[in-house]
């Protein structure tokens, strides 16, 4: 590296340490909001994916016994049930090949370079079951990779930290060729509506795009308008 860069770096372990303690300690109280917020994201998340799972299941009377209004919204939720469906298996795909990108980088990669992160097969396992939830399942998964390579080495944990950009970047088009596909929408159509409500209500609106914007083409293609 530039000498101007390693005179910035911690020399050891032990500075290294106490640059992080004194770090937290300044920043305590923006770690906790932090915190609680990524935590209420994960709970909405899965109540959100729940519910979408009872309502794509539920079977119903036919909507021609129905009166007006609750056949109106039992059509609207059979729509946003299909939509939920579709996108579901699609983040399956998305979670499986992330999952093999990350056995190749653990099991393949890295061990090339001499360096055996320990638990690997378990986090190989954890990146699939956190997978399955959109975009942030990723960063879950590979923060955790980069503080087990802290364990070893901080370039270890520097080259987990660059695979964990270069994937999360890539799932965004990872997320608009995959889904796309399953409902009928071209690559740049999802990824203007993933970053038009991302910047709309942040990370939520991000994960909820492929949802909402497959529901939404549904019912305008019902209304005959596109």
């Amino acid at each position: 590296m530039p000498p101007w860069i390693v005179d910035s770096l911690p020399g050891n372990v032990d500075d290294l340490k106490s640059l992080a303690t004194v770090w937290l300690d300044e920043h305590s109280k923006e770690l906790q909001h932090t915190g609680k917020e990524a935590m209420h994201l994960v709970v909405h998340l899965l109540f959100g994916m729940v519910i979408g799972a009872l309502i794509s299941l539920h079977e119903g009377q036919p909507i021609s016994h129905m009166r007006p209004l609750a056949a109106a919204l039992t059509e609207r939720a059979i729509r946003f049930s299909n939509a939920f469906r579709r996108i579901v298996f699609a983040q399956v795909r998305i979670s499986a090949l992330n999952t093999v990108i990350t056995g190749i980088f653990l099991q393949l990669i890295l061990p090339l370079f001499a360096v055996h992160l320990p638990l690997a097969k378990t986090l190989i396992a954890l990146t699939f079951l956190t997978g399955l939830l959109p975009v942030i399942g990723n960063l879950i998964s590979n923060t955790v990779i980069t503080i087990v390579g802290l364990s070893l080495s901080i370039y270890v944990a520097a080259a987990a930290l660059v695979f964990l950009v270069i994937i999360h970047k890539l799932e965004y088009f990872l997320n608009a060729r995959i889904v796309g596909s399953r409902i009928n929408a071209r690559a740049w159509e999802l990824l203007l509506a993933m970053i038009v409500l991302e910047a709309a209500f942040g990370i939520a609106g991000l994960i909820a795009a492929p949802i909402y914007y497959a529901y939404i083409k549904k019912e305008l293609s019902a209304a005959r308008l596109v």
